[in-house]
């Protein structure tokens, strides 16, 4: 072993990393007794976009396709409110078709078994999925507690 080598219980081997200066010595640079203001972050309110369509993010076109396209019917077969979102059944008996929270219209948060009414939109970018909008409670589930958007609860 040379004499340059350190020995392993050394606390800094070889190739180690050091502080040419110690931590205690640093000091902020004086700002002439003025606070200085801080830059505004690029990432300040910063949301990443949701993949489908909200009534707020969905275009123009969209929305007018949908509110000129038919009227269905179903039930809600789930909606979670605080995932913000659900499905509906389809009376004719179609694949389920999922709910966001912001197109449901009405005073009631809907329950399983609650039959709306629906109109349909595409989901981008294929289009290939569709999802309810315009969502309407037409008769709440029998036998079952609703809650308003407020907190309110009903039994009905």
């Amino acid at each position: 072993m040379s004499s340059e080598a350190r020995s392993p219980s050394s606390p800094l081997s070889p190739g180690s990393p050091s502080s040419p200066v110690p931590p205690g010595s640093l000091h902020l640079p004086e700002t002439g007794g003025r606070n200085r203001e801080r830059s505004l972050s690029p990432m300040r309110d910063y949301l990443i976009p949701s993949p489908l369509p909200t009534r707020r993010t969905r275009t123009c076109s969209a929305a007018a396709r949908a509110s000129e396209g038919p009227v269905y019917t179903g039930t809600c077969k789930c909606f979670s409110r605080s995932k913000g979102h659900g499905f509906l059944t389809p009376s004719d008996g179609g694949n389920d078709i999922f709910v966001h929270i912001s197109d449901i219209e009405g005073e009631y948060v809907p329950v399983t078994g609650d039959e709306v009414t629906y109109k349909i939109c595409s989901i981008p970018p294929k289009h290939e999925k569709v999802q309810a909008v315009e969502v309407k409670i037409t008769h709440l589930a029998p036998g079952s507690k609703h809650e308003t958007w407020s907190g309110h609860v009903i039994s009905s």
